[in-house]
């Protein structure tokens, strides 16, 4: 089997209600796009897009070398922007990986794991990526997923999942993060789609798709990231980039 043509493409919005500007923050000295740009291009990915609707961040993005897209600023969500960016590239794509703006720290290894998945397993439709998690430190800010023991995902929730009733016995969280994978006619079948009553109601996108019946395979890993959120979590990230 020939190897699927893949490319990354980073959603990067300039507005955001807790952190205006996030994606040209300052963190060791380059924009937070361009971290993760570079962490992109050193995956196994043949090409990698940033998909802006903002004229600063598309400048930016050429300024350091880098291939930007603009995109209509009335997308509802990213996966609406990446596909459009895959629209009007001028390249055809076998898959897609949605790496988000604000992962300035995601593992490349995390990418390319991906990508292997696609190329290795073709009953593969769409994939993520979660973490064991903490029971009691999680709150409604962290998406939770749980797995059959297929490795497919079953639901994601802002609530904890599972709950660990009294006299119940636990069993590992687990912490999803936002970086999904799509076969290319996958991805255009979910921005088709309409929002489900479970994306409406938890505010995340990717029950669409398990409503209407595409499968999610979850990798699970022990690496670790930063999202960058709020200016505390881009110090963060500053330091743990220094090694302090």
């Amino acid at each position: 089997m020939s190897r699927l043509k893949t490319a990354v493409v980073i959603p990067s919005r300039y507005g955001s209600s807790r952190f205006p500007g996030k994606p040209l923050a300052m963190l060791c000295g380059k924009p937070m796009v361009q971290h993760v740009y570079e962490k992109a291009v050193s995956s196994h990915a043949d090409a990698v897009l940033v998909a802006t609707d903002d004229q600063r961040i598309f400048d930016a993005v050429e300024a350091f070398g880098g291939r930007a897209v603009m995109t209509s600023p009335d997308h509802p969500s990213g996966t609406d922007r990446i596909a459009e960016a895959i629209a009007v590239c001028g390249e055809e794509f076998d898959a897609v990986i949605n790496v988000q703006g604000d992962e300035p720290l995601i593992p490349t290894s995390v990418i390319d794991e991906l990508i292997d998945l696609f190329n290795d397993d073709p009953a593969v439709e769409m994939s993520t990526v979660a973490v064991p998690g903490d029971r009691a430190s999680m709150t409604e800010n962290n998406v939770k997923v749980v797995m059959g023991a297929d490795g497919y995902a079953l639901y994601f929730s802002r609530s904890m999942i599972p709950f660990l009733r009294s006299g119940g016995v636990a069993v590992t969280p687990y912490l999803h993060w936002g970086i999904y994978s799509y076969r290319r006619e996958v991805l255009e079948r979910f921005v088709a789609l309409p929002p489900g009553q479970l994306e409406n109601c938890e505010k995340l996108e990717q029950l669409r798709a398990l409503e209407n019946g595409i499968r999610i395979k979850v990798i699970t890993s022990n690496l670790t990231t930063i999202g960058i959120d709020t200016p505390a979590d881009l110090e963060a990230a500053e330091k743990r980039l220094k090694g302090m």
